[in-house]
This record gives C-alpha cells, sequence and structure tokens, in this order.
C-alpha cells in the first residue's frame, strides 16, 4: 500500500507504551525534559535495537563470506539474513536486488557514478525536482560536469509546494535519460506520487531513481507498485544505526551496471592484468561491510513492522495536522508545504524572528527543533528565505509535545522581539 493510499488510516497505536523502548527519551536536556522533533534528520533507537547489536558484538563478531568456522558462519547468516529481510521490507522481487551502502546519500552516489558513468552522455537530460536533498542533486550536478548532460528541474507551486504536475509533460521528454526523486520532503513534507510519475517516465524509457529515506521508516513501501529501477534508504532515519543503508535495484539494470569500487568480495576471478566481477547484488560490496549495520537494520524493520507502518504514517500525518494548526495560531508564522496530505514534517519561519535564534533558544527548554536550510538551500532561495525552523515527527512523539513546542516558541519569540 503506498502513502498516498492511507492518508485516513487508523492510528491505533499505544505511543506510551512505545516510548518506553527508547532510553534516550527519559532524561532531561538543559533540566526540562527532552521533546525530539528532528526525527527527519535522525531518528531514535529502540531497546531492541541496541540489544541487537550488542548481541552481535558480544556473540558473533567475525568476518563475513571469507570464513568457514563457526563464528563467521554466523556472522554471515546474519548479514544475509538482513538483506533478505530489506527485499521484504520494501517487496523487491529478490535479496539480490538488495544493495548494502552507507545510507541513501551513498545510493545515489553509486547509481549517477555507475550506472550515469555508463549511460548518460553528453546532451542527455537529468530530471530532478526543485525541492531535492544535496544528496539527490549534488550528484547528479557532479554526473553532469562529468559527461556534459543538462540538468532540468519539476517545478513546486508557490502556493503549497507542492510538485507542479501539470508542468510534466514540459519537462518529462525523450530525451531525458534519468529521473531522480524524492518520495517525501525532508524540508516540505510534501508526499509525491511517485508511482504515477514512474509510470509515466517508463512511456519514454526513462530510468527512475526514488529517494525514500524519509518514507521507508514511516509509511508501507513497494517497489514493484512504485515500478522504479532504483530506490535510496537510510537506516538511521528508521530507527536503525548510522551508516547504513540500502540501494535497490532491479536487478536487469544492475546486472549491466558497472561495479562502485575495486577490492575484495566484489570480485569472480582476479589474475595480475584483470579482474571479473562477482554476481550481484556483491559486485557492488567491496571490502569488508559494515556488519553491525545490517544487523540493527533487521532489528530495527522488524520492530517497524511489529507497529504496522500504516499506523505509524498515520499517527505522524495527525500530529503534523495537529502541528500545522497549532502553529497558524501564532503571529507572523508562514508555514511551508500543503495544509493537508502532509508527512510528519512542518518547516516554518517567523518574520520577526531568526530561524537559528528561535531553535537555540528553544533547546535551551529541552526542546530540540533542526534550524537551517536542512540540506535544500536551491529550495529555500527559490521560496525567498535563506533559513527555517523545522520540526519533524516520529511515532513515539505526541500531542502534549506539540502543545510544549508552542508554548517554548510563544515564549522564545516573545524574548526575541
Amino acid at each position: 500500500m503506498s502513502a498516498e493510499a492511507i492518508i485516513k488510516a487508523p492510528t491505533s497505536i499505544d505511543v506510551e507504551a512505545l516510548r518506553r523502548d527508547f532510553p534516550i527519551l527519559d532524561q532531561e536536556v538543559n533540566g526540562r525534559p527532552l521533546i525530539y522533533f528532528d526525527n527527519a534528520a535522525t531518528s531514535q533507537k529502540p531497546r531492541q535495537v541496541i540489544d541487537a547489536l550488542v548481541n552481535y558484538y558480544e556473540r558473533d563478531n567475525a568476518n563475513v563470506h571469507r570464513g568457514i568456522h563457526e563464528l563467521s558462519n554466523r556472522s554471515t547468516e546474519a548479514f544475509e539474513s538482513a538483506r533478505t529481510r530489506a527485499a521484504k521490507f520494501i517487496n523487491a522481487e529478490s535479496a539480490d536486488e538488495i544493495i548494502f551502502t552507507r545510507g541513501t546519500t551513498e545510493s545515489i552516489n553509486l547509481v549517477a557514478s555507475c550506472w550515469g558513468n555508463e549511460f548518460v552522455k553528453e546532451g542527455d537530460v537529468i530530471l530532478l525536482s526543485e525541492m531535492e536533498h544535496h544528496s539527490n542533486l549534488v550528484p547528479w550536478q557532479m554526473l553532469a560536469a562529468r559527461t556534459g548532460a543538462k540538468l532540468r528541474f519539476i517545478p513546486v507551486l508557490e502556493d503549497d509546494q507542492t510538485l507542479d504536475l501539470s508542468r510534466l509533460d514540459e519537462v518529462m521528454t525523450p530525451d531525458v535519460k534519468v529521473l531522480s526523486l524524492v518520495h517525501i520532503s525532508n524540508a516540505l513534507g510534501v508526499i509525491n506520487p511517485v508511482a504515477e510519475i514512474c509510470e509515466r517516465a517508463r512511456k519514454f524509457g526513462i530510468t527512475t531513481v526514488i529517494d525514500a529515506a524519509q518514507s521507508a521508516g514511516h509509511c508501507p513501501l513497494d517497489v514493484q507498485e512504485i515500478g522504479c529501477d532504483f530506490l535510496a534508504i537510510s537506516g538511521h532515519k528508521m530507527c536503525a544505526p548510522t551508516g547504513i543503508g540500502v540501494l535497490y535495484g532491479r536487478k536487469e539494470v544492475l546486472e549491466i551496471t558497472p561495479p562502485y569500487q575495486g577490492g575484495g568480495e566484489m570480485i569472480d576471478h582476479v589474475d595480475y592484468q584483470s579482474s571479473s566481477w562477482n554476481a550481484v547484488p556483491h559486485k557492488f560490496e567491496a571490502g569488508t561491510p559494515d556488519i553491525s549495520g545490517p544487523v540493527g537494520l533487521h532489528a530495527a524493520m522488524d520492530y517497524l513492522d511489529a507497529i504496522g507502518r500504516d499506523k505509524l504514517f498515520a499517527h505522524d500525518q495527525e500530529l503534523a495536522h495537529y502541528a500545522y494548526d497549532r502553529l497558524s495560531e501564532i503571529e507572523n508564522v508562514h508555514i511551508f508545504g500543503p495544509n493537508k496530505n502532509r508527512a510528519g514534517v512542518v518547516t516554518f519561519v517567523f518574520t520577526d524572528a531568526h530561524a537559528h535564534d528561535l531553535v537555540t533558544l528553544a533547546d535551551r527548554k529541552g526542546l530540540a527543533l533542526r534550524g537551517g536550510h536542512h540540506c535544500t538551500q536551491p529550495l529555500h532561495t527559490k521560496l525567498g528565505i535563506s533559513t527555517s525552523a523545522r520540526a519533524s515527527f516520529y511515532f513515539y512523539n505526541t500531542h502534549a509535545e506539540v502543545d510544549r513546542m508552542i508554548e517554548i516558541l510563544n515564549e522564545v519569540r516573545e524574548f526575541l522581539v
């Protein structure tokens, strides 16, 4: 089920019970109870993930794929089991379509460097949107500089910053070689209709890449339903450790894509003059991998699915809409993104207070927000601002925390003006 299809899903989760799984939430910051509203940057980790990491290092730690002793066998089994679990998590056809990376950034760089260097040429068009994170912009700028390809952008609307889909036929033309698009905007909370856009792209033979960093841990995700060629995920935004991510690629596309790095494990045969490559996905995973990362990712995926990602997403949306309404009560505030059908992100500015000052002073009262351009500097420039404040929610956040945020923002704003 897609994010777009579950807007009205029930929010029947026991938030208070789930909060007890997160040791970090039970603390004070600057003498105030912590309110963690920076989940779009990174999520917190439940005890179940922490325990999985401890168990791995205390019991199974060894290198994978290269030994025949028991610890290596256990480690390899845990590593490959996580690959199978990731395939199930996004409904890939096969575990062979799952490549472990450090996160969304490395995944997109892999596609731009390997697939892009092989198949994009001078005069081709790389189609992005105006709301892309730098991780889904800079690698394509670098590819364009190497190859002579051109960048083109799907515009955002001025009123609610959603994609201007009426311009899609104008920008999606036969000279477009690749479309790379964010699923959920980290800055706007916009949920893009990626399945519809990928379907239109296929009619032109366009290769499609989806940045799912903000959606994978928040809503059901089905790569076959989306119909993309590549999809990138960051574990640390979905209760898993930092430094682990997934690149999904359709197997037939991966098989014609050159490897990313050379070294051990990614080879089939090596002599002094030449080498041949291992089968996918291993040809993209040179050297000793992060092994504990997939172990933690596996535990995180089990944890999220035990709750139900449809319920998580409904809770995110409910909090975001509530926060939008409460923020709207404050004078001199401008909120970006749509009022309805938004993910769990609310970005805003006060016309009479700088975002950095606001976020810094809020931290003194225990409220963790994000201030800056959120790695969407071109989007901020288009919106006529340099920085903004962002509150981003997850299933362990509450309405009471939103109410407290409003109190804190009013206190801070009164102090600043």
